[in-house]
């Protein structure tokens, strides 16, 4: 089992380095008392290799009981417990920035200068430096950066890493935009399957309404602009960091136009091998409501 403790100064990106631990099958527990770290360990153990792969964050926020780390750490050496501590570290100058624009106070400054709280903490946190197997000096970096050395340093090199996950939401202009939505689409300028008797009963997932409107040109034009967007943004995206995107494909009522298209994005990033889902929010939303007016 790797048992790795992420500890380090406030704002120097444990929350970033965690979030890359997760994304690499890693067991997280934020902020568990140092107390605990024995029991959790030897719970793991008992998982009989469910769960091999674990990630304890320790800081000050803890108070108290962070003190009582390396006397867990000890216990957890007698019991033949093997565990890495990785040390997130900034320059002070940086840590100052960081705080500023996130418009916050620092943890052990709460209503003092932030650079006084930065202080007093490297003090705190000097021994569990000094006994780190691993440090990243995360100064100069980027999301994407730390995510990077965060796989080089505890990934596992025969897993390749893990794909953005998109997600391809059809949606009602009249029920709202998704809230989670990164990109949103509006197709209501293709003509409305709603309006031809025939085909109103129907959804865009049937054959009938699917082949009206991907036979429309303006069907055609927008999906040949947007898949050729979609194949440059999507690898700018991941680049930078971004492990979900939600790209929602609205219509009038959600059921017919934007379902078909959602449908026809999805197969082909699907094809492309992309880790790609489909969602139809509201295509049951208008079903018997009568002849009500879209």
């Amino acid at each position: 089992m790797r048992f790795i403790i992420v500890t380090g100064l406030s704002g120097a990106g444990k929350s970033e380095a965690t979030n890359a631990l997760e994304d690499m099958g890693y067991f997280c527990v934020d902020n568990l008392p140092p107390k605990l770290i024995k029991k959790f360990a030897e719970v793991c153990k008992q998982s009989q290799g469910s769960i091999d792969k674990v990630a304890l964050v320790m800081d000050i926020r803890g108070g108290i009981f962070f003190d009582d780390l390396f006397e867990s750490l000890s216990e957890l050496s007698r019991e033949q417990f093997r565990y890495e501590i990785l040390f997130l570290d900034t320059s002070d100058e940086v840590l100052v920035k960081r705080f500023k624009e996130k418009r916050r106070s620092h943890p052990l400054a709460p209503g003092g200068r932030v650079i006084t709280g930065i202080e007093l903490e490297r003090q705190k946190l000097r021994e569990v430096k000094d006994k780190a197997d691993v440090i990243i000096d995360t100064s100069k970096y980027a999301i994407k950066d730390l995510r990077e050395e965060m796989a080089r340093k505890f990934g596992d090199k025969e897993m390749p890493e893990k794909q953005m996950a998109i997600t391809i939401l059809s949606f009602g202009f009249k029920y709202g935009i998704p809230v989670d939505s990164d990109l949103v689409f509006d197709v209501r300028f293709i003509p409305n399957p709603f309006y031809i008797p025939e085909l109103k009963p129907f959804s865009g997932n049937d054959e009938p309404v699917k082949n009206y409107v991907m036979d429309q040109i303006e069907t055609q034009t927008f999906l040949e602009k947007a898949n050729d967007m979609f194949e440059f943004l999507i690898p700018n995206y991941q680049k930078e960091g971004k492990r979900q995107l939600i790209i929602s494909i609205g219509c009038t009522g959600g059921r017919h136009r934007s379902v078909a298209i959602a449908n026809s994005i999805y197969e082909t990033l699907h094809s492309n091998n992309h880790d790609v889902y489909v969602e139809h929010r509201d295509i049951k939303e208008d079903v018997h409501k009568g002849d009500k007016k879209l």
